[in-house]
């Protein structure tokens, strides 16, 4: 089991993501954009620079959602290989077998 700060830290880093991702969008929109002029293109380099770090999607980590282990995540079904394994061997995860050859 994860740390419970270092899941809530990556909820708000979610949560932050979310609240600037117009902004966000729109500032690279206008940097993206070859017939910006310098002004207007150093104003939105500026104006992302001041945005809060953690309101870049880069920074939010996955994470398992029952237990919140960061490594050796599956992002098909949100969880951990340990806790997919789990599951998946006492069929709470439908559609998936075991596999023998």
């Amino acid at each position: 089991m994860a740390n419970a700060s270092a899941i809530q830290r990556n909820l708000k880093r979610k949560r932050l993501v979310a609240k600037y991702a117009a902004k966000r969008a729109e500032l690279k929109k206008v940097l993206a954009d070859p017939n910006t002029t310098d002004e207007a293109f150093f104003d939105a380099q500026r104006k992302l620079a001041k945005l809060p770090r953690n309101s870049s999607p880069v920074r939010v980590h996955n994470r398992c959602c029952a237990t919140g282990r960061p490594r050796a995540y599956m992002r098909r079904f949100d969880l951990s290989r340990l806790t997919f394994r789990e599951l998946a061997l006492s069929g709470k995860i439908p559609g998936v077998t075991k596999s023998s050859w």
